[in-house]
């Protein structure tokens, strides 16, 4: 599944085409190489998600096929930690 699609489904965007402009701005990383929002996503793949005040590292669970599961399924957060001074 493509990073911008699974970015979308588990509810990390709310927008798919938001989840491309932040691929495209390399504010996505997959395994610690910046993703391109055709990039697919595996089993196992960590995602990091860079924000101006926050990054969040996740670890993908599941990838699904066809029927969506609940959301927390799909992948577990292996950090998260907030940036910036004024938080």
């Amino acid at each position: 599944m493509r990073i911008d699609k699974y970015l979308k489904i588990s509810g990390i965007f709310k927008r798919r085409t938001l989840a491309q402009t932040a691929c495209r701005s390399g504010r996505i990383l997959i395994n610690g190489r910046p993703a391109k929002p055709g990039d697919r996503v595996r089993v196992d793949d960590e995602i990091t998600l860079l924000h101006p005040a926050w990054k969040m590292v996740i670890r993908v669970k599941m990838v699904p096929e066809r029927k969506l599961p609940p959301q927390e399924e799909l992948y577990e957060v292996l950090s998260r930690e907030k940036r910036g001074e004024d938080l």
